[in-house]
């Protein structure tokens, strides 16, 4: 069933994430960057057809037999932003993202993920929209992600960067709920579990996974379990 888009859920969210005592990662070794949780309405049925080339789909990564790369019959009721990067970019080429980048000089996480969430989706908020952090996410790549979840206000209109985002897709947050998700799975190269979060016809891995598995527990059940320490998949290290 999806979830209500109502000043309720803003509530519940905006209280547990207050409520949570959020772990900071400090490293100097690592670059500082922020990502957008954005928060909108969406309607069922609205997600029929991805509007993404196979390219952009998949751009070499393995897939899985049963899967085909395909964000389809995702929407409906309170919904998060979910980018799929172009296959033309140097860096993590189509894979799953939020809006999100570095932190320029003298910036917070806050303003970081405010202006990136202008700069590739084009969607324009104030500080007043934060509802909360999330805990840091330490990645393979040599960065500590602060997400920044914000609250859209209602439906909103998406116009991605075709630069670096190929679609823009409002995935209903009750497909985090799904009886399939999370699952966690051992690779030889490391001793911790990687987690994966089934959404439409393809794995969403960390660092987004653990960062919507977080927005599960966290924003929507009021779980304090950590993240930060779960995997993410080779192709993703670099």
């Amino acid at each position: 069933m999806t979830i209500l888009y109502d000043e309720a859920l803003r509530e519940r969210i905006r209280d547990h994430l207050a409520g949570h005592d959020r772990r900071v990662v400090a490293d100097p070794t690592k670059r500082h960057a922020a990502v957008a949780v954005l928060l909108v309405d969406s309607e069922v049925g609205e997600d029929r057809i991805d509007p993404a080339p196979v390219d952009d789909r998949i751009a070499g990564r393995p897939m899985p037999a049963s899967l085909d790369g395909r964000m389809v019959d995702v929407s409906g009721g309170a919904a998060f932003l979910l980018c799929r990067r172009t296959s033309r970019l140097n860096s993590h080429p189509a894979q799953w993202a939020l809006p999100g980048g570095r932190l320029d000089p003298g910036e917070d996480a806050v303003a970081a993920a405010l202006r990136e969430l202008d700069e590739e989706v084009g969607v324009k908020l104030t500080d007043t929209a934060v509802l909360g952090l999330l805990d840091d996410y330490p990645t393979r790549s040599g960065y500590v992600i602060t997400p920044v979840v914000i609250w859209g206000g209602g439906r909103l209109d998406p116009q991605p960067a075709p630069a670096e985002v190929v679609a823009v897709y409002r995935v209903g947050l009750h497909q985090l709920q799904r009886a399939d998700s999370p699952r966690f799975i051992t690779i030889p190269e490391s001793p911790r579990q990687v987690v994966q979060i089934p959404l439409g016809n393809d794995l969403i891995h960390a660092p987004t996974g653990a960062v919507l598995l977080q927005l599960r527990w966290l924003g929507l059940e009021g779980r304090h379990d950590p993240v930060d320490e779960l995997e993410q998949p080779v192709f993703a290290w670099k």
